[in-house]
């Protein structure tokens, strides 16, 4: 994998903690940043390039197309494996895999032509999971792959169009942790442990791990259009995740607001009054809770959090998108009935009000269409067909250097 966004490492821990579940120690399953590991410059470089990069979209948008045709990438990736090939040689063969599974679209064509070079392929099965709901850039699709598995039957037909097989190509869905995809939730039970009020709908309101998007401003507008001025109440209750981002945490809790507000301070809470109608939060480790306790979601359309939303039967408001690889998230959503698109702050937060007053019939219709698109067993439907693949290739081929004495695989 590669730390370039968090839903990489996301994946790979997910596919990890659902090994552990569905086999025990019969795997063990390392997760690795190849190319800040054991690569030089750029590989080693690319989790600071690619934040530059998205909060320059511009500049991301020209990086994204301009790689995408095959010629291009391919020179520059073979540039790569020539530098590096030796690095890269040392650190697979460190762990004497039995399966290489790559969650990055640039993970597959330096680890395959190490393979290659070192006449292990096809012996060690090779797999791509990949973690773009649509729009993905065609580096995801390497022709040497044992197994392409798709999150979604438009990224399958890509995978297709670029000329892989139909017998690489496996659709299950996006890999989520077991944690959260497992998790038996009561919204009662998890409102009164999130000290959320029971009886007012509520709206998550998040940008990513990295807390980026229109963040502060659709907060503010949330703040004015989910109260109701005539009766002095809230209609609604606002989740504010602020993820990693500090400045926006700072801002939000520095403003004056109509309805009573939990602050967080590090480890502890500052309190304004006893009933609680916005909570501004850091970064969540928990956040099937939050999704549980709430009622729609407002999102940028990161895969991951698409995802997850999805499993917990959320509507989901689509506010912005990273260019290139998130472009086609927004239709998957919209098109499949479970959620809307607006970059509007204002107007979002007037179809939460809307949902939240006039139109809940509407609320339930996407929460349904959600639930419906969700794919929560998605992580274990993976691991059981790689898990089938390696029973296979030890049947057939003897891996040319020694197992460990327990005969676990290493992935």
């Amino acid at each position: 994998m590669s730390d370039t966004g968090g839903g990489h490492r996301a994946s790979a821990e997910a596919l990890r903690d659902a090994f552990l579940i569905e086999f025990g120690d019969a795997y063990q399953v390392f997760v690795r940043d190849l190319g800040k590991e054991y690569g030089g410059w750029p590989l080693n470089d690319m989790e600071r390039s690619y934040k530059f990069m998205i909060r320059h979209v511009r500049l991301w948008k020209v990086a994204f197309h301009g790689t995408s045709p095959r010629w291009v990438h391919g020179m520059y990736l073979a540039a790569l494996a020539y530098f590096y090939a030796n690095e890269v040689v040392s650190g697979i063969m460190k762990y004497k895999p039995d399966i290489i599974i790559s969650v990055h679209p640039l993970m597959q064509h330096i680890p395959l032509w190490v393979l290659k070079w070192q006449s292990l392929q096809p012996k060690v099965p090779f797999v791509t999971v990949i973690t773009d709901l649509n729009t993905c850039h065609p580096t995801w699709f390497h022709h040497g792959v044992t197994r392409c598995y798709c999150p979604s039957a438009e990224v399958a037909n890509r995978a297709l169009i670029q000329g892989l097989q139909l017998s690489q190509v496996r659709v299950f869905g996006l890999p989520i942790r077991p944690s959260f995809c497992r998790a038996v939730l009561e919204k009662d039970e998890i409102r009164k442990e999130l000290e959320l009020a029971p009886e007012l709908p509520a709206v998550l309101l998040m940008g990513g791990g990295e807390g980026i998007g229109p963040v502060e401003e659709t907060a503010r507008a949330l703040g004015e259009e989910l109260y109701d001025y005539r009766r002095r109440r809230p209609m609604g209750q606002i989740v504010v995740i602020c993820g990693r981002n500090q400045v926006l945490r700072s801002t939000l809790q520095s403003l004056r607001w109509k309805v009573p507000v939990k602050l967080q301070f590090g480890l502890g809470f500052w309190l304004m009054c006893e009933d609680v109608f916005l909570q501004i939060r850091g970064f969540e480790k928990q956040m099937e809770k939050w999704m549980g306790a709430c009622d729609c979601i407002i999102t940028k359309a990161g895969p991951g959090t698409i995802a997850e939303a999805l499993i917990r039967g959320l509507p989901i408001i689509l506010n912005d998108f990273i260019p290139g690889q998130e472009v086609g998230n927004v239709p998957y959503v919209v098109d499949n009935g479970a959620g809307v698109f607006s970059k509007d702050p204002r107007e979002a937060s007037r179809q939460v009000a809307r949902w939240f007053s006039t139109d809940a019939d509407a609320l339930q219709r996407f929460s349904r269409n959600a639930l419906q698109l969700a794919q929560p067993e998605a992580v274990f439907d993976i691991v059981k067909d790689i898990h089938k693949l390696q029973q296979q290739s030890a049947a057939v081929t003897r891996i040319p250097y020694s197992l460990t004495s327990s005969f676990s695989y290493h992935i």
